[in-house]
């Protein structure tokens, strides 16, 4: 996949907490348990969406993690980037420095259509949108 794992992590934990029926603060170790993340590392996933601005948490025993807006005002896109940057949308596909319509790799004709397919489609998809098909058709979050 095109992503990090920690980004495929991050948008599995956001979906879930916008699929979620209830407002308010959700427990890391119930979504680490829930998806199967390792509570360690979806803590550091949800620092780096702390920081961006699409999480807020709190301490104690009624603390957790929450989203910052309305699942149908944040994008996927605004998550693939505040954990893995813009780099997917911006970036020769095989990594090559300098790589534009006057220095070419093989691929960068193809590759520009689609990134900026994947950027648009992105941008257009909702947090809110993924949690109706959740909660409609009963579509996994987990690996098994």
């Amino acid at each position: 996949m095109l992503l990090s794992k920690s980004c495929e992590y991050g948008m599995r934990a956001t979906l879930y907490l916008a699929s979620l029926d209830e407002d308010g603060y959700v427990s890391i170790g119930t979504i680490s348990d829930a998806l199967d993340i390792s509570f360690p590392y979806l803590t550091k996933i949800f620092q780096q969406l702390n920081k961006s601005g699409l999480l807020t948490s709190h301490r104690g025993p009624s603390g957790g993690v929450a989203l910052t807006r309305d699942p149908a005002a944040i994008n996927l896109y605004e998550i693939v980037v505040a954990i893995d940057d813009e780099a997917l949308f911006t970036e020769c596909v095989l990594g090559l420095p300098g790589c534009g319509n006057a220095d070419p790799c093989p691929l960068h004709d193809q590759w520009v259509d689609q990134r900026d397919q994947l950027a648009t489609l992105f941008r257009n998809t909702s947090l809110a949108a993924m949690a109706t098909r959740i909660q409609d058709y009963n579509v996994r979050l987990t690996v098994t």
